[in-house]
């Protein structure tokens, strides 16, 4: 678990053009992001690969975890509350800090997992994906063309937990998404982790401290995982594909636990 943990030199992980790191496709859970390692004061990010057959228990001892299945297939148990569960791609899965998990890789999978300190809120749950499910907490589209996106939360804000609200974001063939730009650094950071881009396809996420400017230009395909530290991050992607990411947002207290403290950036 000490991937890219001196990659960057902890004075330079200020500045956007240090906040792209790429995920080992090496087999175990690594650590992408941390604030080891990364500009990030309270937020994780892994990557767990298993080739089938493969096991891991999933543990933290102070950090509430919710992975988001990218590829494969996975059974995971859980004992205390009493869990055995099949879960597919885009399916998903809360941890609180002190509660192990056993995951099985029942076809070579991958998950990325969001981390966030836990004070003791939130409960073990499984979430299953579902592209049909009406517009409400979980599944929302956001935005109007050319930034519509949809959204689809793994960790809502309605549902109980300390720190996280995650999910995975899907933009439009070409398009942008977090459009307009917006910015939350008082109350939250973030993390976007790509898939679904294989290079040599790619998108674009623009980072920058400051509002109507770019300090920075990641093209990015399924494995980079940006750092949203502070300020603004639009993505656009290259034609013929869509930016799709799991994104983790951790509040760095309690009572910002919230998807509506972001403002917006360009006079919109």
């Amino acid at each position: 678990m000490s991937d890219n943990l001196s990659a960057v030199k902890t004075e330079d992980r200020a500045h956007p053009r240090q906040w792209k790191y790429s995920s080992p496709s090496a087999s175990g859970l690594h650590t992408v992001i941390s604030p080891e390692n990364s500009a990030c004061k309270v937020t994780w990010a892994f990557r767990l690969n298993l080739a089938k057959g493969e096991s891991y228990e999933l543990y933290n001892s102070e950090l509430e975890l919710n992975a988001g299945i990218i590829a494969g297939e996975l059974r995971i148990r859980c004992t205390q509350p009493a869990a055995d569960a099949r879960l597919g791609r885009m399916d998903s899965f809360y941890v609180p800090a002190g509660t192990a998990v056993s995951v099985e890789a029942l076809a070579d999978s991958v998950s990325y997992i969001g981390g966030g300190p836990y004070e003791g809120v939130g409960a073990f749950f499984v979430r299953r994906f579902d592209p049909n499910l009406s517009p409400g907490p979980v599944r929302q589209i956001h935005g109007e063309a050319p930034y519509q996106r949809e959204i689809f939360m793994t960790l809502n804000q309605e549902v109980p937990a300390s720190r996280m609200i995650n999910g995975f974001t899907w933009g439009a063939d070409g398009m942008w998404t977090s459009w307009p730009p917006h910015q939350h650094t008082v109350d939250l950071e973030e993390v976007y982790c790509y898939f679904d881009l294989p290079s040599p396809k790619f998108a674009l996420h623009l980072s920058s401290r400051y509002p109507a400017m770019v300090e920075a230009v990641h093209p990015v395909s399924s494995g980079d995982f940006v750092a949203i530290p502070e300020g603004y991050h639009p993505t656009v992607s290259m034609p013929g594909t869509r930016s799709s990411y799991f994104w983790i947002m951790v509040a760095h207290r309690a009572s910002s636990r919230s998807y509506e403290l972001a403002k917006s950036d360009f006079g919109v």
